[in-house]
């Protein structure tokens, strides 16, 4: 949540990232870092992260850095890490069960509650203590148990009566893994993630540039 303050999509995208380092460095018992110690560590140049923390106001003092735990406790606000998040997944196939398997609630404010495929076999089990329930009881659970975001990792043909069922059931964010954009109101937010586009896309930059292109223009 940012408190209505607008800021850039890719200092958004990099906001988790500076609070995993952050986390990484209070466990190693260091209180202060400086913006080039960051730099170094996350790969994003000093200027850009100066940038990025300048939207939130003063973060740091000149000539002492940023005080760690002062922004852990700063973006676990901004990032609602005191809330945990219920994420329904949709579409337990190879991809499905390997991201049950990462178990996003051991990193971070966010656990997958609930999952939900066709398959006979997987319905009514449970896979890395997540729960499978058969598509047919999708609005109903998401509706129980209070989910707001979903996961999408269905066959691409059916993908876009999936989105719209998962409106229907008053959903307001999804991650797509499908190549397939879909269509929804104003108010639900879609996150694409094509892993062959985003293959395609390393590889040419590597054949081209040959160099860490990892920066993302605002």
């Amino acid at each position: 949540m940012f408190n209505d303050q607008i800021i850039p999509k890719a200092t958004a995208k990099r906001l988790p990232i500076y609070y995993r380092y952050l986390n990484i460095l209070l466990d190693e018992n260091k209180t202060r870092v400086s913006s080039t110690e960051l730099s170094e560590a996350i790969k994003v140049d000093s200027a850009t992260i100066r940038r990025d923390f300048s939207y939130f106001g003063a973060l740091g003092k000149r000539g002492y850095g940023y005080d760690v735990p002062k922004l852990i406790n700063f973006f676990k606000k901004i990032l609602d890490q005191d809330k945990l998040t219920n994420v329904a997944l949709v579409g337990v196939g190879n991809l499905g069960q390997a991201l049950l398997n990462f178990n996003f609630h051991k990193n971070s404010n966010v656990r997958i509650s609930a999952a939900f495929d066709i398959d006979s076999k997987l319905i009514n089990t449970v896979k890395s203590g997540v729960p499978v329930y058969s598509m047919d009881e999708l609005e109903k659970q998401l509706q129980d148990q209070q989910i707001k975001i979903a996961i999408i990792t269905v066959p691409e043909k059916g993908v876009q009566n999936v989105t719209d069922r998962l409106v229907k059931a008053n959903i307001s964010g999804i991650l797509n893994f499908t190549p397939r954009r879909l269509s929804v109101p104003e108010n639900v937010r879609v996150q694409s993630v094509d892993l062959t586009n985003e293959l395609q896309t390393l590889i040419y930059f590597v054949e081209n540039y040959g160099k860490n292109t990892d920066e993302v223009e605002d």
